[in-house]
């Protein structure tokens, strides 16, 4: 019996975007430790540079940083030949890029009699532009990169693609109305394509995180006057079982599991990753 190990991602090619946040660099450091080949796509690649040269220098492995802008066909197109070109074919695709905004934010978690002689804090007063950027970021950013970055696989009929989604797919959060629905579409997407591609070899699956301390969303977790948590915080600590926020290492060993030939027979789910929010009912 061949003892299970994640050797057959050694010198496998993959492309992440959002690679230089804090959770995409947990997954950069997790892949380059089995000695696969990464390119972190980012709209600063002088950003996606430096983590590369970082996490090369600490692991050996092959990482560069390409510029792309997850919104716009063409900048994937000519990451995707820069990516060819330096590192070969594209094996895995990781769909990281995405976040929520202030804008895109409301500023109380519910209405009630006095909200209405304040609409502008509430669902009324969301703003458009800040919904729309935000909604296309999660989601649109997700279905753009895989329309390129899947083309190598689809010739070799062999390939994964891990979106990252949210526990707010499931549970939408108060205030994040964009962010939720578009997380909640990205689930729908990872089942939609993943039957999509079935049959030519391409397996599509996700992971849904749940509450991590991000650049994204430190502005509504943590109180910026004391360091602590902010009430908000406080709550989703409260209601996760394991009563902390995660890691960002904690998603290393389910983005493995799920790029490896060892969930081969694996496609169209979605793997929380959330210290039992899920399956906590708050009582």
């Amino acid at each position: 019996m061949t003892p299970i190990s994640f050797n057959d991602l050694n010198g496998k090619v993959c492309v992440i975007t959002g690679g230089a946040g804090v959770i995409g660099t947990a997954m950069v450091k997790a892949m380059a430790s089995v000695g696969m080949k990464i390119a972190i796509a980012d709209i600063n690649p002088e950003t996606a540079q430096k983590m590369a040269n970082e996490i090369a220098a600490e692991s050996n492995a092959t990482v560069i940083g390409v510029e792309a802008n997850v919104l716009d066909k063409a900048s994937l197109e000519k990451a995707r030949q820069i990516i060819n070109e330096k590192l070969g074919e594209i094996d895995i695709l990781i769909n990281g890029a995405g976040g929520n905004h202030p804008t895109a934010t409301t500023k109380v978690e519910q209405m009630d009699e006095a909200s209405i002689d304040h609409l502008e804090e509430t669902f009324y007063g969301l703003e458009m532009d800040g919904f729309d950027k935000v909604f296309a970021l999660n989601f649109k950013g997700t279905l753009l990169p895989t329309m390129v970055f899947t083309q190598d696989m689809l010739k070799n009929r062999k390939g994964v693609v891990l979106n990252i989604s949210s526990m707010n797919s499931y549970k939408p959060l108060t205030k994040i109305p964009a962010y939720s629905a578009a997380k909640a579409a990205v689930n729908n997407f990872t089942e939609w394509l993943a039957v999509h591609l079935a049959k030519v070899g391409i397996r599509v699956n996700a992971i849904a995180p749940g509450f991590f301390i991000t650049n994204q969303n430190r502005f509504l977790v943590l109180d910026e006057k004391t360091g602590g948590f902010s009430p908000r915080g406080q709550k989703i600590v409260n209601n996760t079982p394991m009563g902390k926020f995660g890691e960002p290492e904690d998603l290393q060993g389910a983005t493995l599991f799920l790029l490896s030939d060892i969930s081969s027979f694996i496609t169209g789910i979605v793997i929380p990753v959330d210290g039992g929010y899920s399956a906590f009912g708050g009582v």
